[in-house]
């Protein structure tokens, strides 16, 4: 069964400004490799759709759509944070990256692909219930994860995290809900500066030290989170997918390569073979620097689609 490739011209035009590490060019670096590869050949593209207000409503509080819209801009830059800020195109893009993981979890329950990767951007995972940071607006993958369970119904969904950046706004949503294991492989010390300390039973945070490389990475996976998954068997995978652990990416110091994304992601395909009829879908979020990471979402995907 053929793969789904969801994004949008949209979430090229959102634009934090000259010098931003999250920037428009990100996009275009990963279809470059997909396509010198041959790897879109063996995936159907899809157009993100808008998030409503509904699916926003079920990861986050109405407050905070409804403040985030009224902040979007006619022109220029209105500041959230310190490292993030809305142009006049923001929030378009913003609805697109949420509105690409409920596409994909709809085409995904009826059967039509069996896995999706949502090209999109800004990305989702340091985004809270109630606040946008850490160039992160709406939680993507947060809003597919509860479209899954509360429109769907299923009962079990696992959310896998390896971004260098611990994914603090996945965890504020989900603590505490049993419906979903989180495991997360993040690099101590750095933004948001927690995660070390699991918030509820349903978390599996393991943070690596600086430097630590592959063997430490792959022993968290084997140690940690695959135990987790098989105990918890989950109906469905969703993968926040930061490739901002790579070792030519100056976010972080873990020292990842192009494999260690591409082993990673098989380890999860098996988990899926077993449990959920292969069923996973992942989501961009962080990876700064283009050509290491457009190699990286092109070994993440090759795996994920078994090319």
């Amino acid at each position: 069964m053929l793969a789904a490739y969801i994004t949008h011209s949209d979430c090229a035009r959102h634009d934090m400004g000259p010098q931003h590490p999250e920037c428009p060019q990100r996009l275009g670096a990963i279809r470059d490799q997909l396509l010198i590869k041959g790897i879109l050949d063996h995936m159907v593209p899809y157009d993100a759709p808008l998030a409503t207000p509904e699916q926003l409503g079920r990861a986050h509080s109405a407050l905070h759509v409804q403040e985030l819209m009224a902040r979007s801009p006619a022109e220029g830059i209105v500041q959230v944070d310190p490292d993030t800020s809305m142009g006049p195109h923001t929030m378009r893009a913003a609805l697109r990256a949420a509105g690409a993981v409920v596409q994909a979890t709809d085409l995904i329950l009826a059967g039509e692909v069996s896995t999706a990767f949502c090209a999109v951007r800004p990305p989702g995972h340091h985004a809270a219930r109630s606040a946008a940071m850490g160039f992160c607006f709406f939680n993507n993958v947060a809003v597919g994860i509860r479209h899954a369970l509360d429109v769907h119904g299923l009962e079990r969904v696992a959310l896998i995290d390896f971004d260098v950046h611990h994914g603090n706004g996945s965890e504020d949503i989900f603590r505490g809900d049993q419906r979903v294991l989180m495991c997360s492989i993040f690099e101590k010390g750095l933004y948001p500066f927690n995660g070390e300390e699991a918030v509820g039973p349903n978390m599996v945070n393991v943070g690596l030290p600086t430097r630590s490389g592959r063997d430490a990475f792959r022993a968290a996976v084997t140690q940690q989170w695959l135990p987790a998954l098989a105990a918890f068997r989950p109906q469905l995978i969703y993968v926040s997918a930061g490739f901002d652990a790579h070792r030519e990416d100056d976010m972080g110091n873990l020292g990842l390569v192009e494999a260690d994304y591409e082993w990673v992601t098989a380890q999860l395909m098996d988990v899926a073979d077993r449990h959920c009829q292969g069923r996973v879908i992942s989501c961009l979020e962080g990876g700064y620097v283009l050509s290491p990471l457009g190699r990286s979402v092109a070994a993440h995907i090759k795996a994920l689609i078994r090319a």
